[in-house]
């Protein structure tokens, strides 16, 4: 026979937003993992105009369209569409970090509130 407890208001508003918060950090983490694929896409990207000369015919993916450029021009493009994906990175990393520690205090606090108080006799 099990018991079914009502949960009072503040405790059912506490649990609907852990939930919330455990449904942000997700999908924070996981643009955050998109983002690092790309930034690391990006790195391969580099490396690869990195090895060709500046005669070389490179081109770029313009929608459904490859468009010709010069290998200076996607060099520059690319590094800063890098350092735009690093920055991107880090603050969703510190959301994330800020994220898991309301977690953490919420999680403490449901706990303290349903653990089962003992009378002293």
């Amino acid at each position: 026979m099990t018991e079914e407890v009502e949960l009072p208001p503040q405790l059912q508003e506490q649990l609907g937003r852990l939930q919330q918060l455990q449904q942000t950090l997700q999908a924070v983490i996981t643009q955050k993992q998109q983002l690092e694929i790309e930034a690391s896409e990006t790195d391969k990207a580099i490396s690869e105009l990195d090895k060709v000369t500046d005669q070389t015919s490179v081109y770029k993916s313009v929608g459904s369209l490859l468009i010709k450029s010069d290998r200076q021009t996607l060099l520059t493009e690319l590094k800063e569409r890098k350092e735009l994906l690093g920055t991107r990175i880090t603050v969703l990393g510190r959301q994330e970090e800020r994220t898991k520690e309301r977690i953490k205090e919420l999680q403490e606090k449901l706990q303290e509130k349903l653990r089962p108080t003992s009378s002293a006799s």
